[in-house]
Protein backbone atom coordinates (compact mmCIF):
# COMPACT_ATOMS: atom_id res chain seq x y z
CA UNK A 1 0.00 0.00 0.00
CA UNK A 2 1.54 3.35 -1.15
CA UNK A 3 1.58 6.14 1.36
CA UNK A 4 1.31 8.50 -1.02
CA UNK A 5 -2.15 9.66 -1.38
CA UNK A 6 -2.92 12.98 -1.36
CA UNK A 7 -5.65 14.14 1.09
CA UNK A 8 -7.33 17.50 0.31
CA UNK A 9 -7.76 20.51 2.68
CA UNK A 10 -11.44 19.64 2.47
CA UNK A 11 -11.05 16.42 3.84
CA UNK A 12 -8.92 17.36 6.58
CA UNK A 13 -10.76 20.23 7.93
CA UNK A 14 -13.82 17.57 7.62
CA UNK A 15 -11.87 14.92 9.76
CA UNK A 16 -10.16 17.72 11.98
CA UNK A 17 -12.09 17.15 15.21
CA UNK A 18 -11.57 13.14 15.46
CA UNK A 19 -7.88 13.67 14.06
CA UNK A 20 -7.19 15.93 17.19
CA UNK A 21 -9.48 13.77 19.49
CA UNK A 22 -7.20 10.91 18.22
CA UNK A 23 -9.84 8.82 16.62
CA UNK A 24 -8.66 8.03 13.54
CA UNK A 25 -7.25 4.96 12.09
CA UNK A 26 -3.42 4.92 11.89
CA UNK A 27 -3.10 5.29 8.26
CA UNK A 28 -5.54 7.82 8.77
CA UNK A 29 -3.79 10.14 11.52
CA UNK A 30 -0.58 9.71 9.39
CA UNK A 31 -2.42 10.97 6.24
CA UNK A 32 -3.34 14.56 7.88
CA UNK A 33 0.15 14.55 9.68
CA UNK A 34 1.97 14.07 6.35
CA UNK A 35 -0.85 16.95 4.64
CA UNK A 36 -0.25 19.24 7.90
CA UNK A 37 3.54 19.08 7.44
CA UNK A 38 2.91 20.64 4.30
CA UNK A 39 0.02 23.03 4.46
CA UNK A 40 0.16 26.00 6.10
CA UNK A 41 -3.47 26.92 6.11
CA UNK A 42 -4.76 23.62 7.78
CA UNK A 43 -1.79 23.57 9.81
CA UNK A 44 -2.95 27.10 11.03
CA UNK A 45 -6.49 25.89 11.64
CA UNK A 46 -5.66 22.79 13.51
CA UNK A 47 -3.47 24.75 15.93
CA UNK A 48 -6.07 26.66 16.31
CA UNK A 49 -8.49 24.40 17.67
CA UNK A 50 -5.90 22.76 19.25
CA UNK A 51 -5.12 25.57 21.47
CA UNK A 52 -8.96 26.49 21.98
CA UNK A 53 -9.54 23.39 23.40
CA UNK A 54 -6.57 23.97 25.88
CA UNK A 55 -8.45 27.71 26.59
CA UNK A 56 -11.78 25.75 26.88
CA UNK A 57 -9.76 22.72 29.68
CA UNK A 58 -8.49 25.33 31.65
CA UNK A 59 -11.18 27.19 32.31
CA UNK A 60 -13.13 24.53 33.18
CA UNK A 61 -11.06 24.49 36.15
CA UNK A 62 -11.94 27.80 37.20
CA UNK A 63 -15.13 27.87 39.72
CA UNK A 64 -18.52 30.43 38.94
CA UNK A 65 -18.81 33.02 41.78
CA UNK A 66 -21.58 31.88 44.15
CA UNK A 67 -24.22 34.57 43.04
CA UNK A 68 -23.75 32.93 39.11
CA UNK A 69 -24.51 29.43 39.98
CA UNK A 70 -27.57 30.39 42.04
CA UNK A 71 -28.60 32.31 39.43
CA UNK A 72 -27.98 29.19 36.91
CA UNK A 73 -29.72 27.46 39.09
CA UNK A 74 -32.78 29.61 39.59
CA UNK A 75 -32.95 29.48 35.85
CA UNK A 76 -32.94 25.79 35.62
CA UNK A 77 -35.48 25.64 38.00
CA UNK A 78 -37.94 28.02 36.42
CA UNK A 79 -37.29 26.41 33.02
Amino acid sequence: MSHDHEISCEEVIERLFAYLDGELEDVSQETIDRHLAHCRDCFTRAEFEKRLRARVADSVSTTAPQRLRTRVRFLLDEF
